[in-house]
């Protein structure tokens, strides 16, 4: 989500992106861990009536791919499913029960005459029970439809709308909002092609990438606005770093916000969407700004001398900023009160730590800590200072929470190559999007979209 210390050296050279990276065309998911744990449940194929064969998506793969890919469950597969009815009252809890499955996802897609599609779900939980006085005498009583509704969309959103589904099963099963009806950004190149560098966007299990901005020279840091439709980026289209900001689904809505001499970087918006934190040197040291998108007013945070300021990324309450800064004498995070202007030292455990975010509650810091000479995604709880590594991986970078906070996504090495992978905040569940082609970097994840 930001340009990283180690890159803000490499652009006071210049140089910044010598070592291109090859587009991406489409992200799978391999998940490397942490499915042994998860709970076991049913996604039962959606019934369809239609002039086709079957609807353009398979929506019960993917509600079953992304609760999966959570972490937090782990779908039954297709051929040992022992029913396949698309109603509530046809599940037999008992043939689930024995199976030992929690959950089951039933629905059904109907074609509409105007060409739209009616989709109807339910979801049951195949062990619960409450207890009821009948004719004086407390019994217990199935009460095992946990959630049920419909809706109408239109058949190329059918996709989409699964990711959707996918979300409401995960909030009534585990109390924590659902984030798979989300988008991520990222840079791919391909130099095949006459603009190779490309800002993508697609949806959060990789699906239906989008060039956002093609260009011959390299764009690098992308960052969402909170309304999760305009996405800041450096672009380097006039020889040297620029920060942008587009509007992803207006035409010919790319603005300029940031052209200084020496270094315009690291964009991250306010979680209210009016200003634009970022990195200048425009007064000759890398430096903390805070861009006011009304008035276009620029004000300087950090007033340090001799040391590189980058990074920033809000608090959730939009009152402080944390930021990278090796005044310290080496990488480290450091937060700063925009009201006070005082910044303190939040990281001490590794001699590197950079690319700093807070989860929605505050409570917990995602970052890149480098122990040993191996750079790893890292939590740090705030409260208590104490941190976790939660990555086995080489070479990490541009970590990105999803909106719930619950999953990170980062750029890292794997075989050689780069590619995007993914990792809970609790560390126990790990995949990869590796790219069928070439490799990507700087992933940044969207907020919930509206």
């Amino acid at each position: 989500m930001k340009i990283h210390y180690k890159t803000v050296l490499s652009i006071i050279a210049f140089f910044i992106c010598g070592h291109a990276l090859a587009e991406e065309i489409k992200l799978d998911f391999v998940i490397s861990e942490g499915i042994d744990s998860a709970r076991p449940i049913a996604v039962l194929p959606f019934s369809w009536k239609g002039v086709a064969d079957r609807p353009l998506h398979d929506v019960s793969s993917v509600v079953g791919a992304d609760l999966r890919r959570s972490g937090r469950f782990n779908p039954m597969a297709r051929h040992e499913l022992v029913q396949q009815v698309d109603k509530y009252q046809d599940v037999n809890l008992e043939l689930w029960r024995e199976k030992g499955i929690e959950a089951v996802v039933v629905g059904n897609i109907e074609e509409q005459p105007d060409g739209r599609l009616k989709v109807g779900y339910e979801l049951v939980d195949i062990f619960r029970k409450q207890q009821e006085v009948r004719n004086g005498e407390l019994v217990n009583v199935d009460r095992n439809r946990l959630d049920s509704y419909t809706a109408f969309v239109n058949a190329k959103d059918l996709r989409f709308h699964a990711h959707r589904i996918a979300d409401r099963v995960y909030e009534k099963l585990t109390g924590e909002r659902g984030a798979f009806a989300t988008k991520i950004a990222y840079v791919s190149v391909d130099r095949s092609q006459t603009k190779p560098y490309r800002l993508m966007v697609a949806d959060s299990d990789g699906f239906a990438p989008q060039t956002i901005f093609a260009s011959t020279q390299p764009i690098m840091s992308p960052a969402w606005s909170p309304d999760a439709k305009k996405l800041a980026y450096v672009s380097f289209e006039n020889g040297r770093s620029e920060v942008y900001i587009q509007d992803i689904y207006i035409a010919n809505s790319r603005k300029r916000v940031a052209a200084f001499e020496g270094i315009n970087s690291a964009p991250a918006f306010s979680p209210d969407g009016r200003r634009l934190a970022l990195t200048l040197s425009r007064d000759g040291n890398p430096e903390i700004y805070v861009l006011d998108l009304t008035s276009h007013r620029f004000s300087r945070i950090t007033k340090k001398i001799n040391s590189i300021e980058t990074e920033p990324s809000w608090t959730p309450d939009g009152q402080s900023l944390l930021f990278t800064s090796d005044r310290g004498r080496g990488p480290q995070i450091y937060k700063q009160n925009l009201a006070s202007n005082r910044a303190q030292r939040v990281t001490w455990e590794g001699n590197y730590n950079a690319s700093a975010a807070l989860t929605p509650d505050g409570k917990t810091m995602v970052l890149i800590n480098r122990t040993n000479g191996i750079f790893h995604v890292a939590v740090q709880d705030v409260e208590t200072n104490t941190m976790q590594t939660l990555t086995k991986t080489s070479l990490d970078e541009s970590p990105s929470l999803a909106p719930n906070g619950s999953m990170v996504i980062y750029a890292t090495v794997y075989r050689n190559r780069q590619v995007l992978s993914v990792v809970s905040t609790d560390g126990r569940f790990k995949a990869r999007l590796p790219s069928r082609q070439g490799e990507v970097k700087a992933p940044v994840w969207s907020p919930y979209l509206n």
